[in-house]
């Protein structure tokens, strides 16, 4: 089989990209045509000195790409009114149709150059033959239906995917509008006689003849749709039932709903206006049914209709317990859909879900939760927990729709359930494959949110996607790139994973401009594997890109200064743009205030500081701070000289400096004799309180033993005054180095970056670190800091411990030899 081998640069990474990807098509291995094509393309293949992916086609001809802007769009005209926009924004979205056979695919201002056209590096194919030509029509049909399959899948319909639940049971036939509902199709000849009625009575009809006319009207053929909403004649009937609008029945006012479903009526027409009016008024001499079935008409209609459902919540409100099961779950399909949360109602819908809770379908559970999530509505853990125990013990019969409904629930209730998690891991590596993009990234972000690790399914996502990533929103591809981020998970096509979402970013920028806030959620996950795609960047840190994200409905501050610090630190090479000083300083005061309130006084926090100043010999040995303020987590900061000293350098804090000021040393004879004999007859003051501080023994205990070596730095466990006064004059004396020879000189002392760390940076039950601690440690190694960290599996059971113990602990975490050698 013939070989072609393209090369095409991808937009540069800070890290090296490289991938393949390989074309698979049945087809004459010994022709004279395969042979002619790879002489004529053997020359396209060049080295490149930038990052370079290879794509390795086998037999063109057959290769062909497939790229759906309309995925996610509705359908018909609008899918074909969206494709068109999304050709004209994205950038460098160049594709052929499925029957060509040449590949063309740019990317724009963005990327590097364009592969040059095949057709020029092709001889004019010869006449094939007949039957030649009838076998490869057959192929490209079946592989025609395989895309188109294939598309069905990935398409997501955001109006009729959700209402699955409403097939279970008849009785949602009266609360819900019927799209599947048989209609006898009405002759052309018969709506032209209807309309032409309409122009003789020029409103002299009665309601009910109007209401029929609409019936009627919206059983012609759908292409016929269109041109009757323009038609004159038929504005003329929409005025006739304006006029006539509180006199129409309630069913049949219901009914001319229906047919502006089926003729897909504007959302904003007229009459619509009128209707809701009309519906608002009479609310309260209508039944349930027919208030729940108005609601789900609007919702066909994709009307917005607030005053409406306040209305119908609070009918609802006073005939709640008369609900039955159906009208039950399509009351919270309709707060979902019109994402609204009735606050005072929240206790009845826990009150209901437990009332009916097993007589539930799996799909009406998915449906429930998906409304919850759409508005907003928390519910407690008990009603949740019940929820999830029941779902892990039917996964294997539920579908992959009303599972991802139930896992976004849990993901807004922050609930860690395990048996869901682990049974998830069984159940959907499986299913992966045939769920759509919004599905999977669903599946991923609960996973992620969670801090949840399995990697079986983030396995399962990565080998998927690739093949998908055409489908991704921008949306899509930004918390693919988070939660792999997060979760600090690099898997085996790492490559080919990453690259294939650098390009679909690249392809939906136009997107990110109206989302700011999805562009900053991917590269914040890239950065935090060490993937920095600098065009990006440049672009997310530029002035108006900026000036974008404060009209976002996030907080995104905190988002562009971790980039653009993390881009400072680890891409000392980067030219592009970066953030204004002022807006540095901004964010700082903006995080460090925070931390002085929230995070400096954790308990956790707050005794490590306070047994390492009692350890080490005060405040100005010890500074609790944040080292990098972009991580948005604190550091308790110690130096060590070479020889195991600590160093006092803290001189700023207040208390730190008068506590050094105080600190002068009289030559008394006591500190005379000590000096010469290495003892003291009567110890100091500052002696005594050191000496209490260190690790021995309190209360009649024996404290925990260090290891040997850990005292090397301490003279009987306690740091006396002239051990002191040794460090202070290596200390001035680095000092005065010029920094031309410190940069040669080895380093004089080690600086040390304690993490006080708890289960929030960590995956759920494990010990493996999320990407925003991974890239904070990494970064501090890289500006030179030792990181020593208090994990909280050792250092939280020690609160509770004896003093003794917890300093003993923090003596061997500090002047653990290995730290020295590291950098010594």
């Amino acid at each position: 089989m013939a070989t072609v081998l393209i090369c095409r640069r991808f937009p540069r990474l800070s890290r090296g990209t490289t991938f393949s990807t390989t074309a698979e098509c049945n087809a004459e291995s010994g022709s004279s045509r395969s042979k002619q094509k790879k002489e004529g393309n053997s020359d396209t293949a060049t080295t490149r000195t930038e990052s370079a992916a290879r794509i390795q086609l086998l037999n063109p001809l057959g290769y062909r790409v497939l790229y759906n802007p309309s995925a996610y769009a509705k359908s018909g005209a609008a899918s074909q009114k969206h494709a068109a926009r999304n050709s004209s924004q994205t950038l460098g979205d160049t594709f052929t149709s499925p029957g060509t056979a040449r590949v063309q695919h740019t990317f724009g201002t963005a990327s590097s150059q364009a592969l040059p056209p095949l057709r020029n590096a092709l001889p004019k194919p010869k006449a094939k033959p007949l039957l030649e030509q009838s076998i490869l029509a057959c192929l490209s049909a079946a592989q025609t239906r395989e895309e188109a399959q294939k598309e069905k899948r990935e398409m997501h319909d955001s109006k009729e995917d959700p209402r699955v639940f409403q097939k279970g049971r008849p009785e949602y036939r009266s609360l819900s509008y019927d799209k599947s509902e048989p209609i006898e199709t009405l002759p052309l000849e018969e709506g032209d006689l209807i309309l032409h009625s309409v122009a003789i009575c020029k409103g002299r009809q009665s309601p009910g003849t109007i209401a029929d006319h609409f019936r009627k009207l919206s059983c012609l053929p759908v292409e016929q749709h269109a041109t009757l909403l323009s038609k004159p004649r038929f504005n003329t009937l929409c005025r006739c039932a304006v006029e006539n609008i509180g006199l129409f029945s309630t069913s049949d006012l219901i009914d001319i709903l229906k047919a502006c479903i089926r003729l897909v009526v504007p959302p904003t027409h007229p009459l619509l206006n009128a209707c809701e009016n009309e519906f608002c008024r009479r609310v309260w001499d209508m039944n349930l049914d027919q208030l729940l079935l108005v609601a789900d008409c609007w919702r066909c209609l994709e009307r917005s209709v607030p005053s409406y459902l306040s209305i119908l919540f609070s009918y609802a409100n006073m005939h709640w317990k008369d609900l039955t099961l159906p009208q039950f779950v399509q009351f919270v399909y309709i707060v979902g859909e019109g994402r609204r949360s009735p606050v005072d109602l929240a206790q009845k819908v826990e009150s209901m879900i437990l009332k009916y809770f097993d007589s539930f379908t799996l799909e009406e559970v998915g449906a429930i939760c998906l409304g919850l999530f759409k508005s907003l509505s928390s519910i407690s853990d008990h009603v949740m927990r019940k929820i999830a125990d029941r779902v892990s013990l039917q996964m294997e019969d539920m579908s992959t729709y009303a599972l991802v409904n139930v896992l976004k629930m849990l993901r807004y209730s922050r609930m860690d359930h395990l048996p869901i998690l682990k049974e998830l891991g069984k159940i959907i590596p499986t299913r992966i494959p045939t769920t759509n993009i919004q599905g999977i990234m669903h599946i991923t972000l609960t996973c992620s949110s969670l801090h949840y690790f399995d990697e079986g399914i983030m396995a399962a996502v990565a080998m998927s996607l690739p093949s998908k990533v055409t489908y991704c929103r921008s949306k899509d591809a930004a918390k693919f790139l988070w939660s792999f981020g997060c979760l600090d998970y690099e898997p085996p096509n790492e490559e080919e994973f990453y690259s294939s979402l650098i390009e679909q970013m690249h392809r939906k920028l136009h997107e990110f401009r109206k989302f700011p806030e999805h562009l900053l959620t991917a590269l914040l996950g890239l950065a935090f594997v060490k993937r920095f795609p600098e065009e990006l960047i440049d672009y997310a840190l530029r002035d108006e890109f900026v000036q974008k994200t404060r009209g976002s409905k996030y907080e995104l501050k905190k988002d562009l200064f971790t980039l653009s610090k993390s881009v400072e630190i680890e891409c000392p090479g980067y030219q592009g743009s970066r953030l204004p000083p002022q807006l540095y300083e901004e964010i700082t005061e903006m995080v460090l205030n925070f931390a002085e309130q929230e995070i400096y006084v954790r308990p956790e926090i707050v005794e490590a500081a306070s047994l390492l100043e009692s350890m080490l010999g005060g405040p100005e040995y010890v500074k609790k701070h944040m080292i990098l303020p972009h991580t948005r987590s604190s550091d308790l900061e110690v130096h060590l000289a070479m020889d195991g000293h600590p160093i006092p350098f803290n001189l700023k804090d207040p208390i730190a400096a008068k506590k050094l000021k105080d600190i002068g040393v009289s030559l008394t004879d006591d500190l005379m004799t000590q000096l010469i004999t290495g003892r003291s007859n009567s110890q100091s003051p500052v002696e005594v309180e050191n000496e209490a501080r260190t690790p021995g023994q309190e209360g009649g205990e024996e404290a925990r033993t260090p290891r040997a070596g850990d005292c090397a730095a301490l003279s009987g466990g306690a740091l006396t005054t002239d051990a002191r006064l040794q460090v202070e004059p290596k200390l001035r004396r680095s000092l005065e180095v010029p920094p031309s020879l410190a940069l040669n000189q080895p380093p004089l002392e080690v600086k040390l970056a304690i993490q006080v760390s708890n289960r929030n940076h960590y995956c759920y039950c494990s010990k493996r670190l999320l990407g925003l601690h991974c890239l904070k440690r990494r970064q501090l190694r890289q500006l030179g800091y030792v990181v020593v960290e208090l994990p909280f599996w050792e250092w939280f059971p020690l609160l509770k411990r004896t003093r003794s113990e917890k300093l003993s602990y923090l003596h061997y975490k500090v002047f653990d030899p290995a730290l020295l050698s590291r950098d010594g």
